[in-house]
């Protein structure tokens, strides 16, 4: 089964992700309209000033009545209610996907919201991004040689599946498939963990009553660190909410790491400290070799 051109796309949610979800097919060809609904007119202006979208809607209900393929780019906290809203407007062969970095909650949403639509929905997540959010930070390049996690479920129609593939195969994405539960202790570990350390970091150091005079002295290493603290608030909420155990055990062991660094420093055990770093600089480097292999 091949993927069918899509005619008109509803993105619900025009940010980062779902704006390059557009773009994307678009530079490909692969799509002919593009609607763009959200929150903020003056976004969906941007959006549409800068050839994201063709159309701007206000109304979802009304812009998914006709649409061959939905995306929702929202915060997962807000995928309840957009599902709940459209899902008596769609069609009986409108494909829904999602671009949230949770799956187990998004997937519990669409079962109680979507009802007989469920079996067009393909729980969907981009690994890429930026610290950058709005329709303004799209780019039609983002996908290009990423993966992108699907993760249909037993109902999932081969049909949606195959749509949401082809969607993603024009995007420049590498599609590979998990189980929810898999998919959320993953991305607790290398997604949202990286999280909290940048936005813990960056708090802790604009807590300080010297912050503004340290903060003129750092150079590369901390704008590295905390870059991805410059990232949604809101949409972090959610995620964090969202996975909150899986990313507990993620931070719990990350605490032990930091309390036996703590502790050599304290009995200042250099050989120790060390030993820590090259371990950490060694799986580094056997991490970038293997992605770089695989890419």
């Amino acid at each position: 089964m091949r993927a069918s051109p899509i005619n008109k796309l509803v993105i619900i949610g025009v940010g980062l992700i779902g704006g390059s979800f557009a773009l994307a097919l678009k530079k490909a060809k692969a799509v002919k309209r593009v609607v763009g609904v959200g929150r903020t007119r003056k976004n969906l202006n941007a959006a549409l000033k800068l050839g994201v979208i063709d159309e701007i809607s206000l109304d979802a209900s009304q812009a998914v009545r006709d649409a061959d393929m939905v995306l929702i780019g929202t915060p997962v906290g807000q995928m309840a209610g957009v599902m709940k809203l459209i899902a008596p407007h769609l069609g009986d062969k409108t494909i829904i996907t999602d671009g949230g970095s949770t799956k187990q909650d998004v997937i519990a949403c669409a079962r109680k919201h979507l009802g007989a639509h469920f079996k067009n929905f393909v729980p969907a997540h981009p690994m890429a991004g930026t610290e950058n959010s709005g329709a303004a930070a799209a780019f039609a390049e983002l996908y290009q040689g990423r993966k992108v996690i699907i993760v249909p479920q037993k109902e999932t129609s081969k049909r949606a599946v195959t749509q949401v593939r082809g969607a993603w195969v024009a995007c420049g994405a590498n599609v590979v498939r998990l189980q929810a539960r898999e998919h959320d202790e993953i991305l607790a570990a290398v997604s949202h963990l990286p999280h909290v350390a940048a936005f813990t970091l960056m708090s802790t150091l604009a807590k300080r009553k010297d912050a503004k005079r340290i903060l003129a002295f750092s150079a590369g290493g901390l704008r590295d660190t905390v870059r991805i603290s410059g990232s949604s608030p809101e949409m972090w909420r959610d995620i964090f909410l969202a996975n909150r155990k899986a990313l507990l055990a993620e931070v719990d062991k990350y605490l032990i790491e930091i309390k036996c660094l703590r502790s050599f420093l304290k009995a200042g055990d250099g050989d120790a400290m060390q030993a820590l770093f090259e371990h950490a600089r060694e799986a580094r480097e056997r991490w970038l070799v293997t992605s770089t292999r695989k890419n």
